[in-house]
């Protein structure tokens, strides 16, 4: 029997069986159940600077293989957003490029991309909100002129200067006045970024809540999705189920997607009791349909593109239990990756990349790969060996051992 050594944070090492892979097969055709997303990161050469502070010097041919990768297991990528080390290492010009780069691919594969538009060129950290509007439309065209959907994600130039509800009402309609194809809305919590505190002008996602779907209301036709990362079940299924029937809600829950994603007849083993309670009740003259289920946009899905596609696979074939037995295991994983800190999500995913065979060398821009503890991406081991998402279950124990060693630790 082949075994994979552990790492405990005590110091102390075990031996588990090392599980072969799940051998899921790729799709003959286009997924059909669920729209689905996943977020990508992205890899720097290996004898770049890869520093703090230092540029981002990307390995263009590791990081287009990862996202032809994804197209070929039926996924859309959602491109230049947290994943890619938005605001934690990837500059202004590294993300233009990104985004160009990637739309490119999405040409050639036949797939479909979205692209994060934000506010972050901007070097300033306060500036009025007519340059937030600005600053906003001028990454907006550059997306629209690339061919990418955009995303709209929370600014963090427009959380510092916001006052009221009003001054976020104010600048996503002026922003999406500009818009020439309907955007995504991101709602990105303060686990994934601090200073996003207060968001859409409260802290109460409750209240928060009613900003966002005010802004969808009054921008009729601007919208295509709400994509929500604030790890919360239950404000999920609530907005979703005040959406026009019109617009998608796109999970950014990486604690509880296999039941959001699944819908009601499906629960996650995690998932609190009162989650699929009754929701908010619409506002009125809001026209809603009730939803049963999220779409996705999961920076998860990165890390476990064959599982997602092989779930989503098991749903189109009419089979839920297939895919609670495929999806359901990897929520496990996905906690352990999104553990707190959160914001440090993409050492996992660029971790479980590099053990996966799709980069060279575990290394990230700004030096991110030092952000977790090797006890930390040892559990990170264990659970993707458990869940069946190491792809080449050799490769990884050999590239797991040659880590080890490398730290002092015999394996």
């Amino acid at each position: 029997m082949t075994t994979i050594r552990l790492l405990a944070a005590s110091g102390e090492t075990s031996d588990a069986a090392l599980n072969d892979s799940g051998a899921y097969a790729r799709p003959a055709s286009p997924l059909r159940s669920r729209v689905a997303y996943a977020a990508a990161h992205v890899v720097p050469r290996a004898h770049a600077d890869n520093t703090p502070g230092q540029p981002a010097d990307i390995d263009w041919d590791a990081t287009l293989a990862f996202r032809r990768n994804v197209y070929s297991w039926g996924l859309g990528v959602a491109d230049a957003m947290d994943t890619a080390q938005r605001n934690m290492g990837l500059d202004a010009a590294a993300t233009r490029e990104l985004i160009a780069r990637s739309a490119e691919v999405a040409r050639e594969e036949g797939g479909s991309v979205v692209v994060g538009v934000n506010t972050d060129h901007v070097e300033e950290e306060r500036i009025p909100l007519r340059q937030v509007i600005d600053a906003y439309v001028a990454q907006l065209h550059f997306t629209e002129e690339q061919g990418a959907g955009p995303v709209l994600m929370a600014s963090r130039h427009l959380a510092r200067v916001a006052e009221s509800r009003t001054d976020y009402l104010r600048v996503y309609a002026a922003v999406l006045q500009q818009a020439t194809t309907p955007v995504v809305l991101h709602w990105l919590g303060t686990a994934f970024d601090p200073q996003l505190e207060g968001y859409f002008g409260s802290r109460d996602w409750r209240e928060a809540s009613g900003t966002l779907l005010r802004i969808i209301e009054e921008n009729p036709g601007k919208i295509a999705g709400v994509k929500m990362s604030l790890l919360n079940a239950e404000s999920e299924i609530a907005v979703r189920e005040r959406l026009p029937s019109d617009v998608r809600m796109f999970t950014g829950d990486d604690f509880n997607y296999v039941g959001l994603i699944g819908g009601s007849s499906i629960r996650s083993s995690s998932e609190d009791d009162d989650v699929d309670g009754e929701a908010t009740p619409p506002s009125e003259g809001h026209s809603t349909t009730r939803r049963s289920h999220s779409d996705a946009l999961l920076g998860a899905f990165a890390a476990i593109t064959p599982v997602a596609s092989a779930a989503i696979q098991a749903l189109d074939a009419g089979d839920p239990d297939r895919y609670l037995e495929i999806l359901g295991p990897t929520e496990e994983l996905s906690r352990q990756v999104f553990a707190a800190p959160t914001f440090y999500y993409k050492t996992g995913v660029a971790f479980l990349a590099w053990l996966n065979g799709h980069q060279p060398a575990f290394q990230m821009v700004g030096g991110l790969h030092s952000a977790r503890s090797l006890p930390h991406l040892s559990r990170i081991v264990e659970l993707a060996n458990a869940s069946l998402a190491l792809e080449d279950p050799e490769l990884a124990r050999e590239r797991w051992h040659g880590m080890l060693r490398l730290n002092g630790v015999d394996a």
